[in-house]
């Protein structure tokens, strides 16, 4: 029996929350928990969720707003950057890519239209689990990171042609195909530089009107029907859908409102992608596998091996080494997301058959199910394999760094050569204390090179690199980037292989503080602290505070590692905090376990908490003492972990 469309809407918001919760804990994409929501409560299973038209109409407005969120993220800068790998490399690999699966489908039977279809489709890898998985392991800035970047994001660019070409693909045969793609390709030019130009001259001016009258409504209301409208206007000049919608981003991504765009359209976007996914999951008929075992394993092994090796190969010939090439062919070796919203659409215009695309669908689920292991292991594998050359490169650079900073005694070693790293270096240029600098970015070192900075391209978590650039002899090491983990990754090598050398460290915040120093950072810089340092100097200066006492009460804040800075209240709307130093009050109603107790008693520091504050009545005390008895209406304001904050007002209030 057909459910009530809330009851639907319900219980597949409630399979998803369930599915993404258990991916999670797996540590494994949440397109995955989608797509078997749709396989096990799908019409060919349980038959829970009916495969609706409506449910069809949100999917499709779900792949529409993914496209939109490209579009809106499409950098010319970062095309710009990455120019020769992303049409170099990236042309390279869909085409070779896709006439090599494109083959293999012809040979499986399907016509030339579907082969196409189906070879581009695989060609594709997957744009969110490559980037999550490289995040995680620090290897964004790698070389092999790099180039997989580049290669997803000219397949996302090529994912537009071929929604333009399915419809024509799928005609009936009565006018010409070239003549039909011409056409299309002409509209799709068309409706570019027209987005392009609204995006420009007409758009900046509506938004600055909205932006005006601070409405937040108005704002997303806007932005959803401006997406919506450029999809339905491409839709109806008989190309995609979802073109209209990575139009529609990219001429929306040229104003200055892009990111609080993104920020208004993502809860969109991530609740109708889900339904999308859930409805490839419909087309999985999990009891018809066993009948295409044989063509399952044989996309498999040419999406995870074959796809790897061309990719291998493609690097190779472009001038890197074996191993780094290897890396960058096991991070993309998988389907992609829009791989599945090619074979849906291929498949509904009847382009190919349904064993063909139960196949299909089934080699990608398992191929980006196998993804995040083959990347989370790539370095290890590439070291197997090819442990012979896999130090090739990184001892050239080496050599390089260590022959220019040979002469190099007493000097500072930055690390992250950003625009803090760059006004280190001009601090130390004017006190000429020389300094060499290390970073990953091949643009910003070409220009920094080029006018005359002492800068090296070098990853500074190995320490052949460090040692190359005279970490024996330097005086003292910064830490500039961002990313904590990285940082304490650094901290690590650098104190043990040179304990005594001090090492200065910038983060964002102290949430990392204590773990930095006790891998052995000498200082900690964290950015919000300082900052709100420096803004209570100035503040303390014009209230005509003398300037030895506000000199005084910063260095004693410096001194206690920010401890009495740390402890924060969270805009958590009554829930506990997250962060290490947040603080958390609790007041001791009637019958709590803590009245009539004394303070100590309660063991609060067992939790890793202690008491910043105790008010009662009109009068706050700081730091109260164990011996004080708690009484019925105090206010306790506490510090700590939120694990510990939660067991501490357990303890308090109902003493366990």
């Amino acid at each position: 029996m057909e459910l009530a469309t809330l009851e639907l809407v319900v219980l597949m918001l409630a399979l998803c929350v369930l599915a993404v919760a258990l991916m999670r804990r797996v540590h494994m994409p949440a397109i995955l928990g989608y797509l078997a929501v749709g396989v096990i409560a799908g019409p060919a299973s349980l038959g829970w969720l009916p495969d609706t038209d409506t449910i069809r109409l949100l999917g499709e407005i779900g792949i529409a707003f993914l496209l939109f969120s490209i579009g809106l993220e499409f950098s010319w800068a970062q095309l710009v950057a990455l120019r020769r790998a992303v049409f170099g490399l990236g042309t390279a690999q869909v085409v070779l890519t896709s006439v090599v699966f494109g083959a293999l489908f012809a040979l499986m039977g399907l016509t030339w239209q579907g082969a196409v279809v189906a070879g581009g489709a695989l060609a594709l890898s997957s744009t969110a689990i490559a980037t999550k998985q490289l995040a995680e392991q620090l290897e964004m800035q790698s070389r092999h990171g790099r180039l997989g970047l580049a290669v997803l994001l000219f397949q996302d660019l090529a994912v537009v042609p071929f929604l333009v070409a399915i419809p024509i693909l799928a005609g009936d045969g009565t006018a010409s195909i070239g003549t039909s793609l011409l056409i299309a390709l002409a509209k799709g030019a068309l409706a570019f530089a027209l987005m392009i130009v609204i995006g420009r001259f007409a758009l900046r001016p509506v938004f600055h009107v909205i932006a005006r009258v601070n409405s937040p409504e108005l704002f997303t209301m806007t932005v959803l029907l401006i997406s919506l409208s450029a999809a339905t206007l491409t839709y109806l000049s008989g190309l995609s859908f979802a073109l209209g919608a990575f139009l529609a981003g990219m001429m929306l991504g040229e104003t200055e409102y892009r990111h609080q765009i993104e920020v208004d359209i993502r809860p969109f976007r991530d609740v109708l992608m889900a339904l999308f996914f859930v409805t490839i999951g419909f087309e999985l008929d999990i009891h018809q596998l066993p009948a295409y075992w044989t063509e399952i394993l044989v996309l498999l092994f040419f999406l995870t091996v074959v796809k790897t090796v061309i990719i291998l190969a493609l690097v190779r010939l472009g001038g890197y080494e074996t191993a780094v090439a290897l890396r960058t062919g096991l991070v993309l070796g998988q389907a992609g997301e829009f791989s599945f919203a090619l074979i849906a659409l291929a498949a509904h215009r009847n382009i190919f058959s349904e064993s063909h695309s139960q196949a299909m669908l089934a080699a990608a689920v398992i191929s980006m199910a196998l993804a995040p292991l083959l990347i989370r292991w790539n370095g290890p594998i590439a070291k197997t394999l090819f442990g012979r050359t896999y130090l090739t490169n990184r001892r050239l650079r080496a050599r390089q760094i260590g022959q220019a900073s040979s002469e190099l005694s007493e000097h500072v070693i930055v690390c992250g050569f950003g625009r803090i790293g760059q006004n280190i270096a001009q601090f130390l240029r004017q006190e000429s204390i020389p300094y060499v600098a290390l970073d990953l970015d091949p643009l910003l070192i070409k220009e920094a090179w080029d006018a005359g900075e002492q800068v090296f391209y070098g990853d500074v978590t190995h320490i052949e690199i460090l040692e190359a650039a005279g970490l024996a002899r330097a005086r003292i090491l910064v830490i500039t980037f961002e990313d904590p983990r990285r940082a304490l990754r650094v901290v690590r090598v650098v104190h043990n292989h040179r304990p005594d050398v001090p090492i200065v460290v910038r983060t964002r915040d102290d949430a990392f503080l204590e773990q930095l120093e006790d891998a052995g950072a000498t200082s900690v810089v964290p950015e919000t602290v300082e900052a709100s340092m420096l803004l209570a100097t100035t503040l303390l200066e014009k209230l005509g505070v003398p300037p030895d006492e506000v000199s005084r009460v910063v260095e004693k804040a410096r001194s206690d590692h920010y401890h009495d800075l740390r402890g924060y209240f969270g805009s958590h709307a009554g829930s506990v905090g997250v962060g290490v130093g947040e603080m958390h009050t609790v007041v001791l109603p009637p019958g709590s376990h803590a009245v009539g107790k004394a303070l100590g008693a309660m063991q609060l520091p067992t939790f890793g908490v202690r008491v910043i504050s105790l008010r009662r009545g009109d009068i706050r005390g700081e730091q109260p003492d164990d011996t004080m008895v708690l009484r019925e209406g105090d206010a306790l304001v506490l510090e700590g972990a939120a694990r510990g904050l939660v067991r501490s007002e357990r303890r308090l209030l109902r003493g366990t």
